[in-house]
């Protein structure tokens, strides 16, 4: 039995928000093409019969919908793509997710949600004041009332949701007021993603310091800020958890995973990269999806197989390119543990000038009650 895993982009870099700090915004405007349009039933169906031809039964496949915003696609593109997934191969039941901001929910999206066993990731981050500093509309409104409606929705309705909160600067200041609004809102499952600056690639010229790039925008997350928001949400998440009360800290549980079971759950976790297959809206397939480059296209999964575009040339490129310089991570006790984590991060994590990681200043500070902690799953 063999596990695949697809990230599809059905209405490419188009969104109905305006987002300070959207990654995928400053990828596409690096692009020929910044955004694809919709995706059309002709390439969804020719997606579909390339992907379930290499499928055999007992395989388990993922779709996840990501965007821009995927919900732009339309309630119906959606109905059609499960039909016609269902329609390849009756035997084969695939998983669905879906990262959304949640503006265009509503009960017939929740209920075709619901009934297709989708998993949602609301965009949400955290109170109004957070939320409304960087995710408004094309108007520059904040959208947290909007967000948070789309959350009351999913509820009544029943769909299974997670929150996917992007850690800025100004965000990781606050880590008991971020706690708190966990346990008011009863969220279960949180991601924190780092909020990072722009994509350096290897050919462009590295920027001056002090520029946007090395952490100055607003909103950028940098190491520092990175090390003293998990350590001071580790000290009340740990409480809590010790006391009973457990919630889902996505980094803490890909940490406590690797520690207690030797289970590997966070992509970059190993310090290298693998090919993923992330579908543009004209099917056009690349192996990152912070890589969603002109220079990284793999092919057209319309026209090749999954498994031809994962062993093409373009696919070998991208593992051998050039990656960050690492040299702060030698000498590092947990060298062994991260690899220096994920190559696209690494600026989050570690001060160029000085060396600073954020991760092993987390580690040395947390090690202790992390192990116990581990120790304790282990024997479970």
């Amino acid at each position: 039995m063999a596990y695949y895993s697809f990230l599809i982009k059905p209405a490419s870099s188009l969104c109905n928000l305006r987002c300070r700090y959207c990654f995928y915004a400053d990828v596409s405007a690096r692009r020929s093409v910044p955004s694809y349009g919709l995706m059309s039933r002709e390439v969804m169906e020719a997606v579909l019969k390339k992907i379930y031809g290499e499928l055999k039964a007992g395989d388990e496949v993922a779709f996840s919908f990501q965007g821009g915003e995927p919900t732009l696609a339309g309630l119906a593109f959606f109905q059609s793509f499960v039909e016609a997934a269902n329609r390849e191969n009756p035997g084969i039941h695939p998983h669905y997710s879906i990262q959304t901001n949640g503006i265009l929910l509503d009960e017939d999206w929740c209920r075709f949600l619901l009934e297709n066993h989708f998993l949602v990731g609301l965009s949400l981050d955290g109170n109004g004041g957070l939320h409304d500093k960087n995710r408004t509309d094309p108007s520059g409104h904040g959208t947290w009332k909007r967000v948070m409606a789309a959350k009351r929705l999913l509820e009544k309705e029943g769909v299974p949701y997670n929150v996917l909160w992007v850690l800025t600067e100004e965000t990781a200041r606050h880590p008991e007021q971020v706690w708190r609004f966990l346990r008011e809102q009863k969220i279960g499952f949180v991601q924190f993603i780092p909020c990072l600056g722009e994509l350096e690639e290897p050919e462009e010229p590295r920027k001056p310091e002090g520029s946007e790039e090395e952490g100055t925008a607003p909103w950028v997350l940098t190491p520092r800020r990175f090390a003293s928001f998990y350590i001071g949400l580790f000290r009340l998440w740990s409480q809590a958890f010790l006391a009973g009360e457990y919630r889902s800290v996505k980094f803490f549980d890909d940490l406590l995973n690797l520690l207690a079971y030797r289970r590997v759950t966070a992509c970059g976790f190993t310090g290298s990269c693998q090919n993923q297959m992330v579908i543009e809206a004209d099917g056009s397939v690349y192996p990152c999806d912070f890589f969603v480059l002109d220079r990284w296209r793999l092919g057209n999964l319309t026209a090749k197989l999954p498994s031809a575009l994962q062993a093409g040339e373009g696919a070998e490129a991208f593992l051998s390119r050039k990656r960050p310089d690492r040299a702060p991570c030698g000498g590092c006790p947990y060298e062994n543990f991260c690899h220096g984590g994920c190559p696209r991060m690494y600026g989050s994590l570690v001060e160029r000038a000085t060396g600073f990681c954020g991760y092993r200043e987390f580690l040395t500070r947390c090690r202790g009650p992390i192990e116990q902690i581990a120790a304790l799953l282990s024997r479970a």
